[in-house]
């Protein structure tokens, strides 16, 4: 009997520094930003070197304020081959921000890539996932802009972010308001029973043990057939990052959880899984579902 073919899944790098995450947010102001060590070019190289030696390449969602410091970066990423993509300009989530401020962005962040890579971007990714029912107005804005996908919607019920009800999946969503299109890219859960689970990166890939991570991501390959989207940043390879003093416990806890063991994971996932960027992906997909946005 002939093996059925992998799918090829995803790969995305959220381009960020440790001290940028929203739970960090009441601690240090972006003002103290400039006076933390920063660590993102080391990290982000190490990422790169391991995409390197399995010949795997991976759309990394660039946020503007570290491209503006650091494009050498990201020349080094886009000519190694990878998709360069947004992740906004100042990492403050939409719910942080007025339309009219997120347009800004999201038109500055584009440019700035742009310019530095001599590529065009069409991907974006909301800091903290923040495209949520309060905040769909933000898709609408992508698309005016000139984005042609995002990867935002997380299907989740979070304390920071969350769209429930919204499709699990790659869909074409439908924007009334502003009459256009938008492709989504989900980020990826797994149903179990009246829950989404999240199960492909970030801190969900640090708590869950490994071979629970891959059996769930088999299950979204082989039994509902389908991509899924898996993110990582590169703050989560460097266990010897700065510990930010006076932070929630819960905040402690959820960004410093296993950080040793984030890289032997990494390295487990590239081996067991088919990777693209996620343009390629997507580019690949035929007859995706509709869903409407108002």
């Amino acid at each position: 009997m002939e093996e059925k073919q992998e799918l090829t899944n995803a790969l995305s790098i959220d381009v960020e520094d440790y001290f940028q995450v929203e739970a960090f947010a009441r601690t240090l102001s972006p003002q103290s930003w400039e006076t933390l060590p920063h660590r993102v070019v080391t990290n982000t190289e190490k990422i790169l070197l391991i995409l390197e030696g399995y010949k795997v390449k991976a759309t990394f969602f660039c946020l503007g304020w570290v491209a503006k410091r650091y494009p050498g970066l990201i020349k080094e990423i886009a000519q190694k081959g990878h998709e360069i993509a947004s992740h906004g300009l100042s990492h403050r989530p939409l719910f942080r921000l007025s339309p009219q401020e997120f347009r800004k962005e999201a038109r500055e962040s584009k440019k700035i890539l742009e310019d530095i890579s001599g590529k065009g971007v069409y991907g974006f990714r909301a800091p903290t996932y923040s495209i949520t029912p309060q905040t769909r107005w933000g898709l609408e804005i992508l698309a005016e802009e000139g984005y042609t996908y995002d990867s935002s919607i997380f299907p989740i019920r979070h304390d920071l972010y969350g769209f429930l009800g919204a499709p699990r999946f790659p869909c074409v969503l439908q924007l009334k308001k502003a009459n256009r299109s938008l492709i989504e890219f989900p980020i990826t859960t797994f149903r179990l029973g009246p829950f989404n689970i999240p199960i492909a990166g970030g801190g969900y890939f640090r708590l869950f043990p490994y071979p629970l991570t891959r059996a769930l991501l088999k299950h979204i390959n082989h039994q509902e057939n389908q991509p899924f989207v898996f993110y990582i940043h590169p703050w989560e390879m460097d266990p010897d990052q700065p510990r930010i003093k006076n932070i929630p416990l819960k905040s402690r806890f959820r960004h410093y959880l296993n950080l040793t063991k984030t890289q032997h994971r990494f390295n487990k996932l590239l081996s067991d899984f088919h990777f693209a960027p996620v343009n390629e992906v997507l580019n690949k997909l035929n007859n995706l579902p509709t869903w409407e946005v108002g």
